[in-house]
């Protein structure tokens, strides 16, 4: 289900499956099932009653989950996934995305996690946007930060996802810094204490 919700919301909120065809299950061991080994209390599912539709998921401390990322996680997705091999051509997203669980762990800026040191992603499907949902998804996880005493919390998102920027904008997120070439990324913050 994690893998599915993600997969289907990969593209700046839409469907990513055909960008990531090569190897679908890439993105969701990326930006969801990990959090669910991590932090398992920190994800609050969405079911419409037509079956999940939607999670929000993150972890209060990203600096201690990018270690642990190195050390567990990404040992094991060296093992699932070949390094993919350019062979002068074009890498698809899949075998770009495979490229980084080979690498060293792409880690937050400490100047970051000192104001920001919290972390989330929340995916709905479109059966499940426009009503509120998301909204809820995130109060219920702000609210667990704040009860662990975190002072703040921090979220990528595409530079063209101009309908994830404005939902948090009006939950009091705040630009902190454009990233890419040409920008194709920001990321956004919301002190908590």
């Amino acid at each position: 289900m994690l893998y599915e919700i993600c997969l289907r919301t990969a593209a700046s909120g839409e469907d990513g499956s055909e960008l990531f065809r090569s190897a679908p299950e890439s993105v969701g061991d990326l930006y969801a099932v990990p959090y669910a080994e991590f932090a398992p209390e920190l994800i609050t599912i969405l079911d419409d009653g037509s079956g999940a539709c939607g999670y929000v998921l993150g972890v209060s401390d990203t600096a201690a989950y990018e270690d642990w990322l190195e050390a567990h996680w990404f040992p094991l997705l060296r093992q699932r996934y070949q390094l993919p091999q350019d062979g002068g051509v074009e890498l698809d997203a899949a075998s770009r995305l495979i490229r980084r669980f080979h690498g060293p762990v792409q880690r937050e800026a400490a100047s970051l996690l000192a104001e920001y040191p919290a972390h989330l992603h929340i995916d709905l499907l479109p059966r499940a946007q426009g009503q509120g949902l998301g909204r809820q998804l995130m109060e219920t996880f702000l609210a667990a930060l704040r009860v662990r005493g975190v002072a703040g919390v921090h979220l990528g998102l595409g530079a063209a996802n101009l309908r994830a920027l404005g939902f948090y904008r009006r939950l009091g997120f705040s630009e902190i810094e454009r990233r890419g070439e040409p920008t194709h990324s920001l990321v956004m913050g919301l002190k908590l204490a």
